[in-house]
């Protein structure tokens, strides 16, 4: 099975510390981004959709708690403060602010792993306790990031596998493009609805049979997309 790495986006504007975080994760197994001021912080959360943020709060241009309210206006990915400040205070502020856990420095990077961890899999298990998707022969667990097919694995980019899994998490229903649009791409693609036609034309020739007449990924006309799991499902009419 093919696994997409968890993306983590690193906000702090000490270049030492996010390399020492950008060499950690990555040993981990982790995509690593990175920004060094809050403004670039959200641009980089709303256009990469990471899976977990690890964010300082003495920012230069604005204080972290302002990033933190700043992405929960749009999505609730897990956010890890990582602050000099041990006030309680402050670290009450930011937690009732959305953040998901605090970390104070000095700290080993063996217990912040361990809390990136702990939030993505609170994080998953958040989502909608079945986290299989069965369409057709193909195989896809939302929570560990995989797929097979009847050839093996299936490979998915981050971003259509984010799309998959917005898709896979409103099964059944409608998803609006504008919907998939912020979800995937961050609430400054609204417009982009060519995104949506791109990536969805990626993924059915990934996992459907005829690409040309989906039975899986169905296109609502002037609304969004729909993905089917029942075994009953119908072949969409070409476009």
């Amino acid at each position: 099975m093919t696994t997409a790495a968890h993306a983590v986006l690193v906000v702090d504007d000490e270049p030492q510390l996010r390399r020492l975080l950008r060499a950690a994760l990555s040993a981990e197994g982790f995509r690593v981004i990175e920004a060094a001021t809050a403004e670039r912080g959200l641009i980089e959360a709303s256009s990469h959709k990471p899976d977990l943020v690890i964010l300082d709060l003495g920012l230069p241009d604005a204080d972290g708690e302002s990033v933190v309210r700043g992405i929960r206006a749009w999505s609730p990915m897990p956010i890890v403060v990582l602050s000099a400040r041990i006030d309680e205070r402050q670290k009450i502020k930011a937690l009732d602010a959305g953040a998901d856990d605090y970390v104070t420095k000095p700290f080993t990077t063996g217990e912040l792993l361990a809390r990136v961890r702990a939030a993505l899999r609170r994080a998953a298990s958040r989502h909608d306790p079945s986290q299989t998707l069965r369409l057709g022969d193909v195989l896809i667990d939302l929570a560990l990031r995989t797929a097979t097919g009847p050839a093996g694995p299936i490979h998915f980019t981050p971003v259509e596998f984010r799309l998959l899994a917005a898709l896979g998490n409103q099964r059944g229903a409608v998803a609006t493009q504008r919907r998939l649009l912020v979800e995937v791409w961050g609430p400054d693609h609204i417009d982009d609805a060519h995104y949506l036609r791109v990536y969805m034309k990626q993924l059915r020739d990934k996992i459907e049979v005829d690409p040309a007449q989906p039975v899986y990924l169905l296109t609502e006309v002037g609304v969004g997309y729909r993905l089917v799991t029942s075994s009953n499902a119908v072949p969409e009419a070409p476009h």
